[in-house]
């Protein structure tokens, strides 16, 4: 039996109970149809949302590997192509990172931004091994292939480099060389080298001898570079620097010998480390010679007896029967005693202009050094060097 239901008979009487009008029938017919119309457009609206979302979607994964493009020549590294034009040698020093190199290549114009370097060091795993050392590379090459020649030593490390500190005498250059592991020399080629000096290129004046004529530096040398090779390359070196200081024309309008003034440059090298005093040890020199007075220098008797880690020689030492021993004889050593820098040969030919005839360390540690002109004054500081001693047991 049809009939309304009991909610639209409570329906009516809320209605009534309220003073409302009651809903028809055909009202309530028409609400129940707007209402199933409402959530047929929302289920209508949300299916096309996600239609919408899912496009995007496609479209965004269609469209990734163009805009990854984008953004990548949005953030591009500048970058050279190919493997590069004129050598260019580079320094690579033990312990330097990445980023330190790429921009030691920017510098040196290999590669065209240090960015494009680091971003193929990280890439490659084995760009954590690059050693160090001094690399023959190429101006304008590709970080790639920059990289590559960098991980290949036996293509890009042609010169190897070899020091040998200021002040060293000949045996002691021939020993250093001898025994350095980056040239890795069959042995007795230094000494063998060093016996043919008549072919490394020294002055004339240089009585044959390449004692003070082997400048002291640091040197890059061909990979399997000979020992006669390396020698010359610092009898080279010598004749620069002496171009430099006009070594021979200055001597001679200073009536000076220019092998004497290396002898005298030798023995201010050997005297003192401080380059502050090299004009006045010179002053003294010259000045005790001009009086016809032994020089009295204990690095000239250490040329013969050989250094034992003391600045000062023994009683027995200094009357050794020698033409070096300064303490038995007058005028200067028959040769250098040692291959000088620059500044000591400076200061043997512009000696600082003074009365001094006497010089002493006062400080070992400092390597302050006091200089008089009278025996009285002399004492003096010698007295201050003996308290130093006395202060520093097993120093002096």
């Amino acid at each position: 039996m049809n009939g309304p239901s009991v909610d639209e008979d409570l329906k009516e009487d809320l209605h009534e109970d309220l003073g409302l009008r009651p809903e028809s029938r055909t009202e309530r017919r028409a609400n129940r149809r707007k209402s199933r119309a409402r959530r047929g457009f929302g289920c209508f609206a949300g299916i096309m949302s996600l239609l919408v979302v899912g496009a995007l979607v496609v479209g965004a994964a269609l469209g990734f590997g163009k805009g990854r493009d984008a953004i990548e020549k949005l953030f591009a590294a500048p970058d050279y192509e190919g493997a590069g034009t004129t050598a260019v040698t580079v320094e690579i020093s033990k312990g330097q990172s990445s980023q330190s190199i790429a921009d030691t290549l920017e510098k040196k114009d290999v590669v065209k931004s240090a960015r494009a370097f680091e971003r193929a060091a990280r890439d490659d795993p084995r760009s954590r091994s690059i050693q160090a050392a001094t690399y023959t590379l190429k101006k304008q090459m590709s970080a790639k292939a920059a990289l590559e020649l960098l991980l290949d030593p036996a293509k890009s490390v042609l010169v190897t480099r070899v020091g040998f500190p200021a002040g060293k005498t000949k045996l002691e250059i021939t020993d250093i060389l001898q025994k350095s592991k980056a040239v890795k020399l069959p042995a007795g080629a230094a000494a063998a080298a060093m016996a043919k000096p008549w072919s490394l290129g020294l002055p004339s004046y240089a009585k044959n001898n390449p004692e003070g004529f082997l400048y002291p530096g640091t040197y890059d040398v061909p990979k399997n570079a000979t020992a006669y090779t390396i020698l010359k390359l610092m009898t080279t070196q010598f004749a620069k620097v002496s171009a430099e200081l006009k070594l021979p024309q200055t001597a001679q309008r200073k009536k000076l010998d220019p092998y004497q003034a290396v002898i005298v440059a030798s023995i201010i090298a050997a005297e003192t480390n401080r380059s502050e005093d090299y004009p006045q040890i010179a002053r003294v020199i010259y000045n005790r010679l001009q009086r016809n007075m032994r020089l009295q220098m204990d690095s000239t008797v250490h040329y013969v007896v050989g250094k034992d880690g003391s600045v000062f020689t023994s009683d027995e030492q200094r009357n050794i029967d020698s033409p070096y021993n300064t303490y038995k004889n007058r005028d200067l050593p028959p040769t250098p005693i040692n291959s000088p820098g620059k500044e000591p040969l400076r200061a043997a030919l512009n000696p600082a202009p003074g009365t001094w005839l006497y010089f002493t360390l006062v400080n070992l540690d400092t390597g302050e050094t006091a200089f008089a002109s009278s025996p009285e004054e002399h004492q003096k500081n010698v007295d201050k060097l003996q308290a130093w001693c006395a202060a520093h047991a097993g120093r002096c």
